[in-house]
């Protein structure tokens, strides 16, 4: 598995951290909303995402997907594991230590592609950038874009630890 140039880690500054944190806390407020608009349109934009999710993936109707219990369960998931991240910034080793769980446990458990992450974070963006568009500033969405990178870097990278192979 091949990382793009896009997708090697750039270091991401104080100044963008705290932009990144300063627009999560925001976007987190609402942890629940945002994270089911976010799998929504990653399901109707990618809809072989769902084939890892047999409690959601007969689902086509946004609607019916808004509505699931289980897709709302996920989503808390997912802006936990994110928050965890921004929170934690500062700490690579924390940051790096979550990551490689979520990668371990999407790799070995979920056998789900790695090209979902880069997708999901993606699609994460633009949601925030169109929920939260007055505090997505260019210097916030540049920020974010490392961060999107990072996730994906680590989570990728728990993938070539554990010798995934497609």
């Amino acid at each position: 598995m091949e990382i793009e140039r896009w997708e090697r880690s750039e270091e991401i500054s104080d100044a963008e951290k705290k932009v990144i944190q300063e627009t999560w806390s925001r976007v987190y407020a609402n942890c629940e909303d945002v994270g089911v608009s976010i799998l929504i349109r990653f399901f109707v934009n990618f809809p072989s995402a769902k084939q890892y999710f047999s409690q959601f993936k007969h689902m086509e109707d946004p609607l019916e997907m808004e509505r699931s219990l289980q897709l709302r369960k996920h989503a808390r998931r997912v802006m936990g594991a994110i928050n965890t991240v921004v929170e934690n910034i500062n700490d690579s080793e924390k940051v790096s230590s979550v990551l490689a769980l979520v990668g371990k446990a999407h790799a070995l458990k979920h056998k789900v592609e790695p090209i979902y992450f880069k997708k999901l974070t993606g699609v994460m963006l633009e949601v925030i950038a169109e929920e939260y568009a007055n505090d997505f500033t260019p210097e916030a969405h540049s920020a974010w874009t490392k961060m999107r990178t990072l996730i994906y870097t680590h989570v990728t990278a728990a993938y070539k630890e554990v010798g995934w192979a497609q």
